[in-house]
């Protein structure tokens, strides 16, 4: 299975992610003697029938095991980034995310995660081969984490199909939710209880901590923004957590498998799963039918180069980035029901719209007020001086279909700003 929202474009997971990290943290050994397949092998036959337990769920046939060298992995790797449509989106994001100021404007979006992922990488599942592939020399402790964790993915991708759930294009926060399901379960089933890390001091605020405490073994990790820092992370903790919420409404593999959450805020609110409180769905554009559109829509010569969600948990760390207030960003984003944003092709450059829907009137308020104060750490230009935006940005309140709503609006300084017409906006 390929790696977490990086940021969401998954054509290669950092599939060892949190064996690799969960081995720094427990400051393994991390030599690299090299194992022989055979001793790959016996670990696969030891672990199947763990994990069978754990999951709930039996192997309908052999999990295939191949053993791969670090160039084999870093072509892989490389492969999966240039294919074209891969290399299209993720430019896209990258330019949305830079937008958003998420992402510095000087960052080389695909050069990061291709270094990222060999960083990471001591083994992967990859659901189109149907095979498990480790990484040959990788240090015994870690391999023995990956073989667990990645069998999981193994078996799940005998009942669910993890390649298409990852692929559905415009709906990222819905991928995601599934994603950290999968992920979630993984760990649990690779540490085995995930009450341990949740009731150790702390939990898994402090799990993830040490993850961070351990710079000097991931440099390329530590080095990265905080939004690839944390879209990495959230699937496997936030994920491991929504699972033993799942565990203890004696939910199943199975019945979860049929009915896996529609949002990252369903994985960050349990309950709202449970209660099946689903986000809303909303059409920017209804004259393009959702997608991008082909020739110039009417207002301002503009033209829509992509359409996609955020989440709440986007939405929370856009906040944290301008606040640098985790409490007051949790609490702005957690009346979040649901968003779309559009990068716009339009005279003078581009621009992004950005529409929330909220849970209630006060919420919306509380996240527009927000979204007007100024970043709390101006972004810098590359000398190092506070950059002069050369943009308009404006945020306005208002209501679709009864429900209150924020509208974002980013464009270049001087053109005619994009005009967004609520009454044309569609929810459902």
């Amino acid at each position: 299975m390929t790696g977490r929202r990086a940021p969401r474009a998954r054509p290669a997971r950092a599939a060892t992610l949190l064996a690799a990290l969960l081995v720094a943290v427990a400051a393994c050994d991390r030599g690299r003697a090299s194992e022989p397949g055979a001793v790959y092998a016996r670990k696969v036959r030891e672990a199947v029938p763990r994990i069978e337990k754990a999951v709930g769920l039996p192997f309908k046939s052999p999990p295939k095991l191949e053993v791969r060298s670090k160039a084999q992995v870093r072509e892989f790797v490389e492969r999966q980034f240039t294919e074209s449509r891969v290399a299209q989106e993720l430019g896209l994001k990258e330019r949305v995310y830079k937008r958003f100021g998420l992402l510095p404007d000087t960052l080389d979006l695909r050069r990061l995660l291709t270094d990222l992922l060999e960083e990471q990488i001591v083994g992967f599942y990859d659901p189109k081969a149907k095979t498990l592939y480790v990484v040959e020399g990788s240090p015994p402790e870690a391999a023995g984490l990956v073989v667990a964790h990645e069998l999981v993915h193994a078996l799940q991708d005998q009942y669910v199909n993890l390649d298409s759930m990852q692929n559905v294009p415009g709906r990222d926060d819905h991928v995601g939710a599934a994603q950290a399901v999968m992920e979630g379960q993984a760990t649990v089933a690779q540490l085995g209880d995930a009450s341990v890390a949740a009731s150790m001091p702390g939990g898994w605020d402090r799990v993830r901590q040490m993850i961070r405490e351990q710079q000097a073994s991931m440099p390329i990790f530590a080095s990265a923004p905080l939004l690839i820092q944390e879209t990495l992370i959230f699937p496997y903790l936030s994920g491991a957590e929504f699972m033993r919420h799942a565990s203890d409404a004696n939910i199943t593999a199975a019945k979860l498998y049929a009915d896996l959450p529609s949002s990252t805020e369903q994985i960050l609110h349990p309950e709202r799963y449970l209660t099946r409180d689903a986000p809303t769905e909303i059409t920017l554009f209804p004259s393009t039918g959702g997608g991008p559109a082909t020739t110039p829509l009417p207002a301002g010569g503009r033209r829509v180069a992509y359409e996609n969600t955020l989440g709440e948990f986007e939405t929370r760390l856009l906040l944290y980035e301008r606040l640098r207030d985790q409490a007051a960003a949790m609490r702005g984003a957690r009346g979040w029901d649901g968003d779309r944003y559009a990068l716009l092709d339009v005279t003078g450059g581009e621009a992004l719209v950005w529409l929330t829907v909220w849970d209630s009137a006060v919420d919306a308020a509380e996240f527009h007020d927000m979204l007007r104060q100024p970043p709390a750490q101006p972004r810098p230009t590359p000398s190092g001086a506070p950059a002069a935006t050369g943009r308009t940005v404006s945020v306005t309140s208002g209501e679709v279909e009864g429900r209150p709503v924020v509208l974002l609006v980013d464009a270049p300084a001087g053109a005619p700003a994009p005009a967004v017409d609520l009454r044309s906006v569609r929810l459902q």
